[in-house]
């Protein structure tokens, strides 16, 4: 089970630029561990801190009036390069809860999924209003309501759209896993009718 998204409250935080890596959110030497843990520090790393480990002032996420943001409105293509997860799991510990931009790599958005991270992707004429909002503290606070589908901001809404499995997952906070399982009865009862039909198939 991941934690359900129905709709969430928070700062957006703008990080515009095109063609962002994974490398760039989560370095190669945040890879070495056998689990998940301590991957929030390694996100956006050599962005967020200096080189003697302090905080970097001029990173968008380090400033007072976008610390703590829940969402990200992104440049296109963000999450390029290598399908490292790790990228995604340092966001979700971090506290991102959702992305929004005008295109997603693949793979990336793919572990989003998995991993209970909303992608959502809008036009280019919504991206540069909503991103001239959010890029400014005090019009920043939005509202992401998916069963809904409608971003809220302060001064404008937003209607997005997005596949129906991925919202159902993400509303009842099913990984693939857990949606398979929803789906428990139906697999036991064609399980039953087919070693009914076909005996010598089934293992003992």
């Amino acid at each position: 089970m991941m934690d359900a998204f129905k709709k969430i409250s928070g700062l957006a935080a703008p990080i515009l630029a095109a063609n962002i890596d994974t490398d760039v959110i989560m370095p190669k030497q945040f890879l070495k561990g056998i689990d998940r843990q301590g991957l929030d520090q390694g996100l956006f790393f050599d962005l967020r801190f200096n080189a003697d480990g302090t905080e970097n002032p001029d990173f968008i996420l380090n400033t007072p009036g976008w610390k703590g943001s829940k969402f990200l409105v992104t440049g296109p293509n963000f999450g390029c390069g290598s399908s490292r997860e790790h990228a995604v799991w340092g966001m979700k510990q971090l506290g991102i809860r959702a992305l929004i931009g005008t295109s997603f790599a693949g793979i990336f958005n793919d572990n989003c999924l998995r991993n209970g991270v909303l992608t959502i992707t809008l036009a280019e004429e919504q991206m540069n209003r909503l991103a001239s909002l959010i890029s400014r503290p005090g019009t920043n606070a939005i509202s992401i309501d998916l069963e809904n589908q409608v971003i809220s901001t302060t001064q404008e809404d937003f209607t997005f759209n997005v596949d129906e499995l991925k919202k159902e997952m993400l509303v009842q906070g099913l990984d693939a896993i857990g949606l398979t399982l929803s789906f428990k009865d139906e697999i036991i009862r064609f399980e039953n009718e087919y070693y009914s039909e076909n005996p010598w198939h089934k293992v003992s």
